[in-house]
């Protein structure tokens, strides 16, 4: 009788805990399956500043090699802002990795199959080639004056640092993307391969736009302001492109990025927002007098910036949400929880 009751006992707590216990059609328990990265603000706004800066300088030196001297104003202004936008990166990384000393040991050897210890290595290549293409502008600016330094940085080859500037520049705004997919998190594992292109298309757009911003306040001439309209319509056409069909080749992995804050984020801030508005702004700007085309040209630079941060934001928060998910981690890997 004793040994009855025990057992009944046991039987009665095991079913008080399954009750109790929330259940998901994937997983008995409704536990996450992986373990979610750590990946927050600091991270959402390296990726944001690493693509502005890289695709700024890529801009400045096409505009060097294609346009010479008629695109000046354009490859100040990459420059410029390439740097601007490269400064806080490091910094980024360093408290997003929590301990100093980490980020030194990442710099002593180099993972070729690791997207991470590619990325810093890129930065760090990247921060040389951009910072003399920088100290070339500065001293051509007369910001160095007249010594001797600014004599020996105005001999520094100008076409050579651009074509060394579009690799390392495409690299450090592409990789995050390639970073993303190579987690085992659903959202950017499934369809990984679109996310490289997707951020490099939105870091073309911003950049194209915040050196649009930036020459609608010196009065450029008209062929760098065409010039520059049409790459940023370009490559927000492409980004909007890119979006679609990752969103859509996702299916129901794509469900963090349809509701709550991060489907708020993509609907009306990274489409309706950063893509939509901008298209509409920059053709309206097109057949209005010039007074208001540079109000409408700011707008537009700034809703494109703005899209840009916020796709990145979904993106990132979107991962951590799927993540949490075990139906969509058995769904990507194919296989059955067990029961």
């Amino acid at each position: 009788m004793n040994e009855r009751r025990h057992h009944a006992g046991d039987m009665s707590q095991s079913n008080r805990r399954r009750s109790a216990a929330p259940t998901s059609p994937a997983s008995p328990y409704g536990l996450p399956v992986i373990r979610r990265a750590h990946w927050g603000w600091l991270v959402v706004v390296y990726f944001f500043l690493g693509g502005l800066s890289g695709l700024s300088a890529v801009v400045a030196a096409l505009a060097s090699l294609t346009r010479g001297s008629a695109a000046s104003e354009t490859v100040r202004a990459g420059r410029y802002l390439s740097l601007a936008a490269l400064i806080p990166c490091p910094l980024l990384l360093i408290l997003d990795l929590r301990k100093p000393a980490r980020f030194l040991n990442m710099l002593r050897v180099i993972k070729l199959r690791s997207p991470m210890s590619l990325g810093v290595w890129g930065l760090i290549l990247f921060s040389l080639v951009s910072g003399l293409g920088v100290a070339r502008q500065a001293a051509s600016d007369g910001f160095l004056g007249a010594g001797r330094l600014a004599a020996v940085t105005r001999r520094l080859p100008e076409q050579t640092l651009a074509i060394v500037t579009i690799p390392l520049g495409l690299f450090l705004a592409g990789y995050t993307g390639v970073l993303l997919a190579a987690t085992a998190v659903p959202l950017w594992a499934k369809r990984g391969l679109l996310l490289g292109p997707l951020f490099l298309s939105s870091a073309l757009s911003g950049s194209a736009a915040a050196i649009a911003a930036a020459l609608a306040v010196r009065r450029p001439s008209h062929g760098e302001v065409t010039a520059l309209a049409r790459l940023e319509r370009i490559a927000t056409l492409a980004e909007a492109a890119l979006l679609w069909g990752w969103l859509t080749r996702l299916g129901a992995t794509a469900k963090p990025l349809m509701s709550g804050g991060t489907g708020r984020a993509v609907r009306h801030g990274a489409a309706g927002a950063g893509l939509a508005l901008p298209l509409v702004l920059n053709a309206t700007a097109t057949i209005t007098p010039a007074h208001w085309r540079r109000s409408l040209t700011l707008i537009a630079s700034a809703l494109t910036l703005l899209g840009g941060f916020l796709l990145r934001y979904a993106i990132v928060f979107g991962g951590n949400r799927s993540a949490d998910d075990p139906a969509a981690a058995f769904a990507l890997t194919r296989a059955e929880p067990r029961r």
